[in-house]
């Protein structure tokens, strides 16, 4: 059964060539972008980018600062530079990695539907390809298309290591070196997949390895502390907590405290300021992570329209009542429904502890995991209709 109950002859030939459906469909999507950006799009930090792999190119040289987190969008771009091809063709190659990303969702989704039936599959592909937030970033000369549509194909990797090869644990761990390197939040999806296969060891006939890996852990938490701190270093955290920022570049929603904040010195480390903040700065504290949980989830910027607001209502709030849901059906593997759980927690974790931006290229990275969770739980509820309707005849 597929999530319908499908008898018109039309719908079913319609069904029967939904794959093809759903790839013309991205293509218009892909479409309308490029038109309504009249081709590839600067947009914010393109420039910045774009300047840099210029650098790379014409001097062999990587300028220190900022810019070396985002060194594998850089190289990107500056491999395209380097043979004599601009924007168009760095833009093409970002639609060549989204079409695989798509493709890889619809897949992906499907192996992890019991019994890899269809349904699920083409709802969180065509959530996938018809919210706007997802797709838009393929024609912007920035990281987060890149960075979006490698989670995607990291999260197939990790599905297919269910299959026990070796090839797929390579795949993985090259898909999550990209995403690390693409973005200096990349990250949380290795750690995400660490802390997946790490949780799923805590079953009776694991449980000795689960907790020497946490020993592993504990052993590893200087280099951890260490790694952090690295990535921390160039943010000025402390200035956005004194002037009460829940997002860049919007003044509406900032959190003001009516007592003289008690800030860090300035020689501890910057987890360390972190925590120094958090301890002496509670109330305060709790209203910055609170407000930033919001506006990163919610898709309820003051600055957003009308359309915008209800369509984030009308679909996300929807689709994380039923991920909620679904990460709890013991029907589906559950390293998986790890996976797919803990990289929006992770990001929703790091917002909270930063600041968000005022656009979605925070949130845009995790609604894919969020579609897929919501789709698998709707094709169980579904089944678990149509099995009940089934045994009372």
């Amino acid at each position: 059964m597929q999530l319908l109950s499908i008898r018109s002859p039309l719908v079913q030939r319609l069904w029967s060539w939904h794959p093809g459906l759903l790839a013309g469909l991205w293509l218009l999507v892909q479409v309308v972008f490029l038109v309504k950006c009249h081709g590839p799009y600067f947009a914010q930090d393109s420039v910045r980018y774009y300047e840099y792999a210029q650098l790379i190119v014409n001097q062999g040289y990587f300028e220190p600062g900022l810019n070396q987190r985002y060194v594998l969008y850089l190289l990107y771009e500056s491999a395209f530079l380097r043979v004599g091809l601009g924007p168009w063709s760095i833009m093409m190659g970002q639609l060549v990695v989204a079409a695989l990303a798509a493709w890889a969702l619809y897949k992906t989704t499907r192996r992890l539907t019991p019994g890899r039936k269809r349904g699920a599959a083409a709802v969180a592909t065509g959530l996938f390809i018809l919210w706007p937030e997802t797709q838009q970033f393929n024609v912007y000369l920035l990281t987060e298309g890149l960075f979006l549509n490698f989670s995607v194909l990291a999260l197939a990797a990790f599905v297919q290591l269910r299959r026990g090869l070796l090839r797929d644990w390579v795949l993985l761990l090259c898909m999550l070196l990209l995403c690390a390197l693409v973005r200096p939040n990349g990250f949380v999806v290795g750690v995400a997949a660490g802390l997946a296969g790490w949780l799923a060891l805590a079953q009776p006939a694991t449980k000795r390895f689960f907790w020497l890996v946490l020993a592993g852990l504990v052993a590893l938490s200087p280099v951890v502390w260490q790694l952090v701190n690295y990535q921390l270093e160039p943010y000025t955290l402390i200035e956005t907590y004194q002037r009460g920022d829940l997002m860049f570049f919007v003044k509406e929603w900032a959190v003001h405290s009516a007592q003289p904040l008690d800030l860090p010195p300035a020689n501890l480390a910057p987890v360390a300021k972190l925590g120094y903040f958090y301890w002496h700065n509670p109330v305060v504290g709790l209203r910055l992570l609170s407000g930033k949980l919001f506006v990163f989830a919610s898709g309820l910027k003051p600055h957003y329209s009308g359309l915008h607001k209800v369509g984030a209502v009308l679909l996300l709030w929807p689709c994380y009542w039923l991920a909620g849901r679904g990460v709890r059906r013991a029907a589906l593997w559950l390293s998986a429904r790890l996976f797919l759980v803990l990289v929006p927690l992770l990001q929703a974790g790091i917002i909270m502890l930063t600041v968000d931006d005022f656009d979605v290229r925070f949130l845009a990275p995790v609604l894919p995991f969020l579609f897929v969770l919501a789709a698998l739980e709707v094709q169980l509820m579904v089944d678990r209709r149509v099995q009940a309707r089934a045994s009372s005849l």
